[in-house]
């Protein structure tokens, strides 16, 4: 078959979750993508919300099985030789829709070619076929590398540390924010004192978030205690006590994806108008919040649209963003979060 020659490689990729503008929340799914020519498949396919097979709260032997059969030592699950290469990051049900393509062997090589969006056990090519997709022609020991060193020692993928450290003095809004945090999928503990924590629990954190009221000694507190835990973990200082915009800063802290393979890659929130940058066309969904002078939380989104690649500028609604506020723009991979300056 005749297909030019493109590099294969895998990346940790994150789906953030989530508590979103209209009160629905979004699960939080880690995953590793498929980095075709140096970039994300997935940024080939638009707006797309969706993960790879390879995703790491399956089970080690489901990961496996998944591994296996894209090395074609298992037969496909779909007719006519196609295999699920995206699917739905809040079920994964073929009927809520899945890019699938025919993965073949040819002489040494792997092959993944006649893309299509898939709803049902059978994919239409004519109407839903990724027609700019492919065939894409992989070298047979690279692309046997990359995915038999997904579980040559693990028997799985890497396991993120999706548990937070909460620590302020609002115990209400730490009580709201881990519920929150737990119904995305993030795991969530309040202390007052990481001391008192042994340090091997430490170690199943991958964020800590301070309330804003938490003095300096009180962190430093924290972070000797996770030196000497020998933990690497983000730390958020959070914006305000509005638990949307919270659980977004956490977010932000716990992807782990490379900066390189991000679709959103800069946000900033000044004089009335937020600057946004991303890599790849993707939809981008930009949301307001502010206190008001009784601390009451006002939420506004400002812009929900698709975006091509490069530096965009959108008007904020000066009501939106009036005295203390914050703007939160995210993608189905990645959010970001900065407070409004004048």
């Amino acid at each position: 078959m005749s297909a030019a020659y493109a590099t294969f490689g895998l990346a940790p990729a994150t789906r953030a979750g989530g508590v979103l503008a209209d009160g629905g929340y979004q699960v939080h799914r880690d995953f590793v993508d498929f980095i075709v020519d140096g970039r994300p498949l997935l940024f080939q396919l638009s707006d797309l919300d969706a993960v790879s097979p390879l995703a790491s709260d399956i089970p080690p032997a489901i990961f496996t099985a998944q591994v296996r059969s894209l090395l074609l030592e298992a037969r496909p699950p779909l007719p006519d030789g196609r295999f699920v290469i995206y699917g739905c990051p809040e079920c994964a049900d073929l009927a809520c829709g899945a890019v699938t393509a025919v993965i073949e062997r040819d002489g040494d090589d792997y092959i993944w070619r006649d893309f299509a969006w898939q709803t049902d056990e059978h994919a239409d090519l004519e109407l839903n076929g990724y027609h700019g997709i492919g065939p894409l022609r992989f070298h047979g020991p690279e692309y046997r590398a990359a995915l038999a060193a997904l579980i040559e020692d693990t028997e799985g993928p890497p396991a993120p540390r999706r548990r937070v450290l909460l620590i302020g003095a609002r115990v209400a809004v730490l009580a709201r924010l881990a519920a929150a945090l737990r119904t995305i999928g993030i795991g969530a503990d309040i202390t007052q004192d990481a001391r008192a924590v042994p340090a091997e629990e430490l170690r199943g954190y991958g964020a800590v978030a301070f309330g804003r009221a938490i003095g300096e000694a009180e962190r430093a507190a924290v972070r000797k205690a996770f030196e000497q835990a020998g933990v690497e973990v983000a730390y958020v200082d959070g914006l305000a006590p509005i638990v949307p915009l919270l659980v977004a800063q956490i977010e932000h802290a716990l992807d782990r994806s490379p900066l390189g393979q991000r679709r959103l890659t800069g946000l900033v929130a000044a004089d009335g108008e937020a600057g946004i940058e991303v890599t790849s066309s993707c939809r981008v969904q930009v949301t307001a919040y502010r206190l008001d002078r009784l601390y009451r939380t006002h939420t506004q989104e400002v812009f929900d649209g698709i975006l091509e690649p490069g530096r965009h500028r959108i008007l904020l609604d000066p009501k939106a963003v009036k005295g203390e506020s914050f703007v939160v723009a995210r993608t189905s991979g990645s959010v970001l979060v900065e407070p409004v300056r004048r």
